[in-house]
């Protein structure tokens, strides 16, 4: 896939998601909107009730006064007797004590007429004890029992003279909005962070599949290149020695013959660095453990490059002063990884390459540092460069070559001896790289 075409897919992706959330947050804003219209509206309708409701007990508390006045045969007018305390207790003044056994029966009475069916308690105050001497919950579903006793919800009220009280229990709370509108914000909210976090994690994906294919590609061009050269190289020798005439020529022949064979190594080199990477991929590597001397294979390391690092008047010295340097693990596959490190460190070097191999023990691992003075690596690539097919960006150096294979091979090895490695580089100013394992007397640790 092409940089423009991602880059329009990840635009087309990017416009997707922002118009689909902002179509949620419109839809969402206009359901609060209808909602809190629909509050308002049953708020309004509720209050009406309330107050048809109110209107109709006041007129039934009105009609068993003037009752109670008939019954004393009081001829004396209570001017504005109905009071309401609160939005479902109502006080009512009248000049003396009454029955309770009659105000029931007229309470009862009078509510039913005025269609009022809602359970109630009736409290009478005695001004002369200054406490409310009886009260009574009335259930209309079951008309022939009632609950006598004070209930706290009758209480005293600061008034003067006789007056009795109701008091309906069952009546609602003022109904308080909001919690519903909160709860309608919660779905659509935790849908839209999952599809955020999806879109991200989908974008991620995406490029990194792209860098691993710009990686991929670099990878087959210069695994091209590098098959290429000795294949030639071959191909030309085996034409020179088909030639009759070379077989005068004995120093000749030898010379072509020991080209072919180097190319044929150093080919066969190449071939195998691949195989360990796929062979390691498909879970086929195994690793034959045994006791491994790292102090041994750093010594024996260096002594493959020595004629090298002759040949570029480079120098490689060691400073091991790790007191125990055994650990359990693959001696070939450790001794690639040690290869690897030095050969980077001679391959990354400008001029003379000046490698430097130490070690040295903390309490239950080895560390060997392999560090060099040549270009270094950015500061950007340090996170990727264990990552297969990465390769950094030489700068002027061009004759360096490779597949991008070898430190990701060194990163799976060690950590397959669960072990760690840790790169510390500057542009420049050369690099060094750390392998960490569990000695043997702690194998297991990590």
């Amino acid at each position: 896939m092409r940089r423009r075409t991602l880059g329009i897919l990840v635009l087309l992706a990017t416009l997707s998601l922002a118009g689909v959330v902002f179509t949620q947050v419109i839809w969402l804003r206009r359901a609060q909107q209808y909602e809190r219209e629909q509050v308002t509206l049953q708020q309004q309708r509720q209050q009406q009730l309330d107050k048809q409701f109110n209107d109709r007990v006041v007129i039934a508390l009105t009609d068993v006064t003037e009752r109670i006045l008939s019954i004393n045969k009081d001829p004396s007018d209570l001017f504005d007797a109905v009071k309401q305390e609160r939005p479902n207790y109502f006080a009512v003044t009248i000049n003396d004590t009454i029955h309770p056994y009659l105000l029931e029966a007229l309470l009862r009475q009078e509510f039913k007429r005025r269609n009022i069916n809602e359970d109630f308690e009736y409290g009478i105050y005695d001004c002369f004890t200054d406490s409310i001497v009886y009260g009574s919950y009335v259930s209309l579903d079951d008309s022939l029992h009632a609950v006598p006793g004070k209930h706290s919800q009758l209480q005293k009220l600061d008034k003067d003279g006789h007056y009795f009280g109701v008091y309906f229990p069952r009546r609602a709370t003022p109904w308080m909005p909001g919690v519903k509108g909160t709860i309608n914000w919660i779905y659509p909210a935790v849908v839209t962070f999952i599809m955020f976090a999806f879109f991200a994690y989908s974008m991620w994906v995406i490029l990194r599949q792209k860098r691993l294919d710009e990686m991929k590609d670099d990878f087959i061009g210069n695994m091209t290149h590098e098959l290429k050269t000795p294949i030639s190289t071959i191909a030309l020798s085996s034409e020179v020695l088909s030639d009759p005439g070379i077989s005068r020529d004995p120093e000749r022949l030898r010379t072509y013959a020991r080209i072919i064979h180097a190319e044929n190594d150093r080919l066969r080199q190449q071939v195998e660095r691949v195989l360990q990477l796929a062979t390691r991929d498909q879970g086929r590597r195994t690793m034959h453990r045994e006791a491994v001397d790292l102090h041994e294979l750093v010594e024996e390391t260096v002594g493959s490059f020595r004629v090298l690092l002759e040949e570029r008047k480079g120098s490689c010295s060691m400073d091991l002063q790790a007191r125990d340097a055994v650990v359990e693990g693959d001696r070939v596959h450790l001794g690639n990884v040690l290869f690897n490190l030095v050969d980077n460190a001679v391959k990354y070097s400008k001029g003379a390459p000046e490698v430097r191999i130490a070690s040295r023990n903390d309490s239950k691992s080895v560390q060997i540092t392999v560090s060099d003075k040549g270009i270094g690596i950015h500061r950007e690539d340090l996170r990727n460069i264990f990552e297969r097919f990465f390769r950094t960006h030489t700068g002027n150096v061009h004759d360096v070559k490779g597949f991008g294979l070898g430190l990701h091979y060194v990163a799976e090895t060690v950590r397959a001896h669960h072990g760690k490695v840790k790169v510390d580089s500057a542009w420049g100013q050369g690099s060094t790289f750390t392998i960490e394992l569990p000695l043997m007397k702690y194998k297991g640790a990590t």
